[in-house]
């Protein structure tokens, strides 16, 4: 809208002492022709828009004039505190409201602070997706975030791991949580709470309806107790292994590092090569034989004895490889 522009175009020229029309537009996505014509309106306003001709030349406000407009609306100061993560503000629809209050906070600073945010922006970046991963946003995710922001009842289809069909579900989403590349909502289910994939929601409708926020529920704590829960639930097997001290060390990044630490806690004293003898949780053997292996001959398997005939046919197979 060309309003939303013009103000944009204010809080532009607010921050900074002169723009070029280029630059103008490149800020706005527009034409240059557009940046002369909202120039003229802004002044027949009575916004003191002045246009230096010239090499050096540009758009200035005259006078040291400060518009009214900096003061931050709900979303944009709620979007501020996120603005570490464009991809997740882009994902989540509030892009525009965080570029917005930049611009407010900006136009707000005093004459030698205006460098402040270029200065953030060119020292520090957050890239959340993990590696290896192709980002995709989930569709649902949009509507689920208008949700939590206003505190409104979802109803949902959603589709368990595993299973074939989808269950519906009434949540009371109280907040998302951006994990590895992967959205999850934290969300009250008669009564209790749990979390969901937000790639595994098919349809999600926001109702008009408003839940009452449970003002004790502490995302951040909440979310680093199921999560560490999530983590040692995968851990349905057992291997008991014998390590090197270089093993060793290597081992928290090879397992999961809370039970290689419980195990090498309640481990005995190293053997008279100084290798020690401990049992570790693990997902499953087959898993545990692809983690396992890069360690190479700085362990070796003593049960289940499966997954040691696994080791021993590997070592066959690389001594026949390299003699």
């Amino acid at each position: 809208m060309r309003a939303a522009r013009l103000i944009r175009m204010v809080l532009l020229l607010q921050s900074r002492p002169v723009m070029t029309a280029a630059e103008l537009a490149r800020e706005l996505e527009v034409s240059e022709r557009t940046v002369t014509r909202d120039a003229q309106a802004l002044s027949e306003a009575g916004v003191p828009v002045y246009a230096d001709r010239g090499r050096s030349g540009g758009y200035r406000l005259v006078g040291g004039y400060r518009t009214g407009l900096t003061g931050l609306a709900r979303d944009e100061a709620e979007a501020l505190f996120l603005s570490g993560l464009p991809s997740a503000l882009r994902e989540m629809g509030l892009a525009d409201a965080a570029s917005a209050a930049r611009l407010k906070v900006s136009a707000a600073l005093m004459p030698s602070l205006r460098d402040a945010p270029d200065r953030t922006v060119r020292r520090f970046h957050l890239d959340a997706p993990g590696w290896y991963q192709e980002p995709a946003t989930p569709r649902p995710l949009p509507a689920l975030a208008e949700a939590v922001w206003g505190d409104r009842t979802v109803r949902a289809r959603y589709l368990r791991g595993g299973a074939d069909s989808a269950v519906e579900r009434e949540l009371d989403p109280h907040g998302l949580v951006l994990k590895a590349g992967v959205w999850y909502v934290c969300a009250r289910v008669a009564g209790d709470f749990r979390v969901y994939r937000v790639d595994r929601f098919s349809d999600v409708e926001v109702s008009d309806d408003r839940f009452e926020r449970d003002e004790r529920f502490d995302l951040a704590g909440f979310w680093a107790e199921r999560a560490a829960q999530f983590a040692r639930s995968l851990l349905r097997a057992e291997v008991t292994v014998r390590v090197s001290p270089e093993g060793v060390r290597r081992l928290p990044y090879t397992l999961d590092r809370s039970a290689v630490r419980e195990a090498l806690g309640a481990a005995g004293p190293p053997d008279a090569e100084g290798w020690l003898t401990v049992t570790v949780p693990v997902e499953s053997e087959e898993i545990a034989y692809s983690q396992l292996l890069g360690l190479g001959p700085e362990l070796a398997v003593l049960e289940p004895a499966s997954l040691r005939e696994r080791f021993a046919a590997a070592a066959v197979r690389l001594r026949e490889l390299y003699g």
